[in-house]
């Protein structure tokens, strides 16, 4: 069977039976296709069943010397090919793993960029100042971004949220993340006000419970490049520096903040949870310490022994 033969297969797999996210998807068939490529590229046997350890090495180290790929792209398409080479097994396609001995590139984690308490208390002053005008984007970023900021998540699935996934009655929203699966978050007492005003600016069919909740100005769904543009430009009147936040730092603030104001209070995994993270190792990014709080340290260092 051709390579691109057990590509196909795999990802109808991923769709059908695994009922992966088409973001999922689509980042298999990226990294995968990526592969076929260079197999046709550098006239390499494109037969599934004649892939090789060298063949794979080649194209790891084709990829990090001639095209600059990072470290982190490596490891998430090592990744991917090593799910393509169980899904091969599984269907005898091939008689041994190549991916097996296939180590991935170190990386190194840089800390979390995230706001303050003072920065993200003068992002909020902004939003509600803005929303006092009353128009329905400035209503509707108000609700937005403290959502964001107040539940920790990602930004498709801002993008994916429903209505019929909120319960205001029990103050929850269930939160779909990476591979369909669901976590119950609580919703912080301040943005049921904020949830109760946007509904009442919309057109009442833009309510009904199968419809996306976050809409652009022509009230089409939002999605992810218009929902970061949107937050450059509330940085911006908020009179903070654009180029030094992104959305996806809004997250980092929630699990930042949850931790130093509540550290003794919480329990890593609970942090876990909220966040959606598959793995406890990369929730304890957020167990630094930052400046300050060395700073503080250091000064009272020995201070009552001299």
């Amino acid at each position: 069977m051709l390579v691109i033969q057990a590509i196909d297969e795999f990802l109808l797999y991923l769709d059908i039976e695994k009922k992966c996210s088409p973001n999922t998807i689509q980042g298999y068939t990226k990294d995968l296709l990526l592969f076929n490529e260079y197999l046709k590229e550098f006239r390499q046997d494109l037969d599934i069943a004649n892939i090789t350890r060298a063949t794979v090495r080649r194209f790891v180290q084709y990829q990090m010397v001639h095209k600059h790929s990072s470290s982190r792209s490596m490891n998430r398409r090592i990744s991917s090919l090593r799910s393509f080479t169980k899904f091969c097994l599984l269907e005898k396609y091939i008689s041994d793993d190549f991916m097996a001995t296939i180590e991935r590139p170190k990386i190194n984690t840089p800390l979390p960029i995230y706001m303050n308490l003072q920065e993200l208390q003068q992002l909020f002053l902004s939003l509600e100042h803005e929303a006092f005008g009353g128009s329905y984007l400035s209503i509707r970023n108000h609700f937005l971004f403290k959502f964001i900021a107040l539940t920790g998540t990602r930004r498709q699935e801002v993008c994916d949220l429903t209505w019929k996934q909120f319960d205001l009655m029990n103050q929850t929203v269930r939160i779909r993340g990476k591979g369909n699966k669901e976590r119950l978050l609580p919703l912080h007492p301040t943005l049921l006000p904020l949830i109760h005003a946007y509904k009442d600016v919309l057109k009442p069919f833009l309510t009904h419970s199968n419809l996306n909740v976050f809409y652009n100005h022509h009230y089409h769904s939002i999605d992810p490049r218009g929902l970061h543009k949107v937050f450059k430009e509330v940085l911006k009147k908020a009179g903070l520096d654009p180029k030094r936040f992104s959305l996806h730092h809004l997250r980092h603030t929630f699990a930042t903040l949850m931790l130093q104001e509540n550290g003794e209070n919480i329990d890593l995994r609970v942090l876990q949870d909220f966040l959606g993270h598959e793995s406890l190792a990369t929730t304890s990014i957020y167990t630094h310490v930052d400046f300050k709080q060395k700073q503080k340290a250091i000064n009272t260092f020995l201070s009552s022994k001299t």
